[in-house]
């Protein structure tokens, strides 16, 4: 007996449906799978088999042959669990055929027919629902993300039999619907103890902080060790605004995908905020291997990508940033599959001006050599460094502002700002494909960022003494955007122009490092 149940394969973010079809003959049993099956998907014969048994049912003394259709895309995970094992039970006529050609059937089997949660299961849900399903039957540790995009009816399995008892009893069966749509953030950091006011004497690095979330300018800060640099990046999410329902989606797509979407969370509705330590590879910053997987790039879609240690990691892990950086995707090609994954993400890198960390510090000197600085800093290339908007030098932190009892300005004081922006900003750039001043496209600047000729003649001079790049002059315009924005001003003015350019002056940091004796004094040492 022939017997058909629909289930889907993922590639990247997305899911496409999959026919499995399963034949019973009266030769010698034997399990077999075709259709490209990856090994995860081959270890589901015995998956399947000790599941069904355990579970109260018999696997038939036959030759069980299942195909997966269409036979030349490849299938890889063990989401084809249950649809394979609903399709014995009724080809063996252990179960009715009661419309089970109308329902998705999605989970993996434990050994004693438990029904395990799977990733990617929002993809499928949408996929679903573009394909005129109306019925999907998922693993319980599944149905709040399920849900909640309320397209399609969820009817949640701890167990094989829950999914045999909906099959026999339809009519009866009531879909999930989850009580609250108001879920928890994936981040499982909690930023409630974090507040911008805990930290004193950096309020010119704050304000770098403030600006780059209000324009979504990358920045990058440059100081001596317990400067403060990482508690400032640390504490970015909690000026950041939530998420809109399609920026929600689309990182709660991801993370399901990367099968690290927590229990009982239905949609990602904050920031995301990742921290990968600096031995990270290159695969795991930008995604891929056998099986292409999202990298960090993309867990931080719509959120903040902080690298600390920014000159430690591998030239070659930093290289590949270049591209996502401009274009917001990954795409990962390899022989049998292609994927694109988004990245649409806030770099905020944090780094010490040498391997000691002491060069130019106003008190403890620097033991670098020469040759180790320029190794240090040749890590990262001219072109990676041009990238970001803002490049901020974090000074030590003096000790009677550090005993101060006076407090600076508050996260909530600064996330009101951000979100003034933010709303302009979706307001100026509604009719365009864009949503940020960083994004700005040249063609734009002229009639956006237009400025008077005093200020041209100013950014002329600066221009030739600097030796801005045109993409650093672009970047100088797009942040006295956003400064202009905080002011809640149309116009640019010559203070906002100028202030852009303070936030580039580590442009010619790498050329400036240019250190004629083995050791620095202290009394050699000079700012920025």
């Amino acid at each position: 007996m022939l017997c058909k149940v629909m289930t889907f394969a993922l590639s990247g973010l997305e899911a496409t449906l999959i026919e499995t079809q399963i034949d019973l003959s009266g030769k010698a049993p034997k399990f077999s799978i075709i259709g490209l099956p990856d090994g995860a998907l081959r270890e589901a014969r015995y998956r399947v088999k000790i599941g069904l048994r355990n579970a109260g049912y018999y696997f038939p003394y036959n030759r069980v042959i299942v195909h997966l259709t269409p036979a030349n895309l490849r299938k890889k995970g063990a989401q084809y669990d249950l649809p394979m094992a609903m399709g014995i039970l009724v080809a063996s006529q252990q179960l009715p055929n009661r419309g089970i050609d109308d329902v998705i059937f999605v989970g993996e089997m434990g050994l004693d027919g438990s029904i395990l949660p799977v990733p990617g299961v929002i993809a499928m849900v949408e996929a679903a629902y573009r394909a005129g399903f109306k019925k999907m039957i998922v693993p319980k540790a599944n149905a709040v993300e399920a849900a909640f995009c309320d397209l399609v009816q969820i009817y949640p399995a701890a167990h094989l039999q829950d999914v045999v008892a909906y099959v026999i009893n339809w009519k009866s069966a009531v879909p999930f619907t989850p009580c609250v749509k108001s879920t928890p953030p994936v981040d499982s950091k909690d930023y409630s103890g974090m507040d911008y006011s805990e930290i004193v004497g950096q309020e010119y690095s704050k304000r770098a902080m403030l600006i780059s979330a209000a324009g979504c300018h990358h920045c990058l800060m440059i100081g001596s060790p317990g400067a403060g640099k990482t508690m400032l990046a640390q504490r970015l999410p909690t000026i950041l605004p939530p998420l809109s329902v399609s920026e929600s989606m689309e990182t709660t797509r991801v993370h399901s995908i990367a099968g690290i979407l927590p229990k009982g969370v239905g949609l990602i509705t904050t920031a995301p905020f990742r921290s990968p330590h600096h031995t990270t590879s290159a695969i795991g910053i930008v995604g891929g291997g056998s099986d292409p997987r999202p990298g960090e790039l993309s867990l931080a879609n719509h959120g903040v990508l902080f690298l600390d240690e920014f000159a430690e990691f591998s030239r070659n892990v930093l290289e590949v940033l270049r591209q996502p950086l401009e274009s917001g995707s990954v795409t990962i090609a390899r022989a049998k599959e292609t994927v694109t994954y988004p990245a649409h993400f806030l770099l905020i890198a944090a780094m010490n001006p040498c391997p000691c960390g002491y060069l130019y510090d106003a008190v403890l000197p620097c033991t670098c050599t020469s040759h180790a600085i320029q190794s240090y800093l040749q890590k990262i290339s001219g072109p990676l460094w041009d990238r970001f908007d803002l490049q901020v030098q974090v000074d030590r932190v003096h000790f009677r502002d550090l005993m101060s009892n006076s407090t600076g300005v508050s996260s909530a004081v600064m996330r009101e700002k951000v979100l003034q922006v933010r709303e302009m900003q979706k307001k100026r750039w509604a009719p365009y494909k864009f949503s940020y001043n960083a994004e700005i496209p040249v063609r734009l600047l002229k009639k956006f960022c237009a400025i008077d000729a005093t200020t041209e003649e100013l950014l002329q001079k600066a221009m030739e003494q600097r030796g801005f790049s045109a993409r650093a002059l672009h970047k100088i315009l797009r942040i006295a955007r956003t400064l202009a924005d905080l002011d809640n001003k149309e116009k640019l003015s010559m203070a906002h122009v100028a202030e852009a350019l303070q936030y580039r002056a580590l442009d010619n940091f790498q050329a400036a490092v240019n250190i004629p004796t083995g050791l620095l004094s202290k009394s050699s040492q000079k700012k920025i």
